[in-house]
C-alpha cells in the first residue's frame, strides 16, 4: 500500500484588530491540527504579535499561506479572446494597464481563465478571465513579516478568494443545487468582503469599507459610551439587547445598502438571482444581524461554520477557544485549505 505523506499549512489571517491562524493537515482528508488567535494592540505590532502567537500555540508546520486585501488589491473579471495559457500570461500585462489605477511595474499580476455553464454574453471565440493585481510593496511587507517570524510562505492569496476556498471545502459543491448562487458576506472589523459563488466558481467579488467597528461606534454615540464599553456591550448586550439593536440600526442599514448594490449589479449583469446569504466574520456575531439583513435582503440569511465537520486534533488545539472564534475563521481556513490544492 502506498502511503501519502501528510502536508500541513498554516492559514494566517492578519486583520485590522486581530490575527487568526489555522493549521490544516491533509492525509486522507483535512484535519485542523493547530489554531491561534491574538488581538492586535496596534497596526505596527503585527510582527511581534505573530511571533507571540506562534510561541504560545502548538503548530507543527512553518509553511504558511497569507493574504492581502484593501485598496491596493484590484480584482477584475474580463472577457478576452480565447488563447493559450502562455499567450494569456504575455497578454495580461498589456490588458491590465486598462483596468488598474497603478503603474503595471509597481504591481504583481496574476490571472486565471474560468467558465461556468449557463452564463451568457461570451462569444464562441472568447473566454472569461479573472485578473488580480496587488501593489508589490504590500506583498513585500507581508513577506518581511513572515520572515521575521521564521515562517516559510507558500503563496499570498486575496482575502475574498480565501473566503470562497473555505466555503468550497467546508460546505462543498452540491451537484443537485444546479445554478444556485450563494453570497458569502464576511463582516470584519473595518471591511466587509463579498464573494458571489456558483458551482464552486467566484463570479463577483467586492470589498466594502465598513464593518463591526462601525457597529461599535454607533453604539458608543447613541448610548454615550466609551469605545471599549460599547465594544463589550456589542458582544454581550444582555438585557440591553433592544437598545443595542436600535443603536446599530443605522450602521446595519448602511452596510446592507452597500451589499444590496453589489447584489443588484450582479443580478443585472448575469441575469441570475442570489439564493442565499451566508454570514461570517467577527462583525457577524452582532445579535440579530442575520435577521435584520435577511429582512432587508428578502432572502435566507444565516451564519455558516467555516470549520465544517473537519476533525480537530484536540491534543494540540484548544477546542473551546476555536469554537469561540469560529465566525472569524473563514479567511484563515480558506488559506490553510491550500494544502488540498498542493497535494
Amino acid at each position: 500500500m502506498r502511503m501519502t505523506k501528510a502536508k500541513s499549512f498554516i492559514g494566517l489571517d492578519v486583520g485590522t484588530h486581530s490575527i487568526k491562524a489555522v493549521e490544516m493537515t491533509w492525509t486522507n482528508g483535512p484535519v485542523i491540527t493547530g489554531f491561534g488567535y491574538a488581538e492586535l494592540p496596534s497596526p505596527d505590532a503585527v510582527p511581534e504579535t505573530v511571533l507571540e502567537l506562534l510561541r504560545t500555540h502548538d503548530f507543527h508546520s512553518r509553511r504558511v499561506v497569507t493574504s492581502v486585501s484593501g485598496k491596493s488589491v484590484i480584482v477584475r473579471y474580463l472577457t478576452m479572446f480565447k488563447m493559450s495559457p502562455d499567450d494569456l500570461r504575455n497578454a495580461i500585462r498589456y490588458e491590465a494597464d486598462k483596468y488598474i489605477p497603478f503603474d503595471v511595474d509597481e504591481v504583481v499580476l496574476d490571472c486565471q481563465p474560468f467558465d461556468v455553464d449557463g452564463i451568457g454574453n461570451v462569444g464562441s471565440n472568447e473566454m472569461r478571465v479573472l485578473l488580480v493585481a496587488c501593489k508589490r510593496a504590500i506583498i513585500d511587507e507581508q513577506l518581511r513579516v513572515l520572515a521575521t517570524a521564521g515562517l516559510h510562505p507558500e503563496l499570498v492569496d486575496v482575502d475574498v478568494f480565501a473566503l470562497g476556498n473555505a466555503f468550497e471545502l467546508a460546505v462543498g459543491v452540491n451537484p443537485e443545487a444546479g445554478g444556485r448562487v450563494s453570497a458569502l458576506v464576511d463582516v470584519g472589523a473595518t471591511k466587509t468582503s463579498v464573494n458571489l459563488m456558483r458551482a464552486g466558481v467566484s463570479l463577483f467579488t467586492r470589498e466594502i469599507h465598513t464593518g463591526g467597528t462601525a457597529f461599535t461606534t454607533a453604539i458608543a454615540n447613541r448610548l454615550s459610551l466609551k469605545h471599549g464599553e460599547a465594544e463589550m456591550l456589542k458582544r454581550q448586550p444582555g438585557e440591553e439587547l433592544e437598545r443595542v439593536r436600535q443603536a446599530v440600526a443605522p450602521a446595519v442599514d448602511d452596510l446592507a445598502a452597500e451589499v444590496r448594490l453589489s447584489f443588484e449589479y450582479f443580478e443585472n449583469q448575469f441575469e441570475l438571482g442570489i439564493d442565499e446569504v451566508l454570514l461570517s466574520g467577527g462583525g457577524s456575531r452582532l445579535t440579530g444581524l442575520d435577521q435584520d439583513l435577511g429582512r432587508i435582503f428578502d432572502r435566507p440569511t444565516l451564519a455558516w461554520d467555516p470549520t465544517g465537520d473537519f476533525p480537530i486534533a484536540a491534543g494540540s488545539v484548544d477546542v473551546d477557544q476555536l469554537n469561540m472564534h469560529v465566525p472569524e475563521l473563514a479567511v484563515a481556513v480558506g488559506l490553510a485549505s491550500r494544502v488540498q490544492k498542493h497535494r
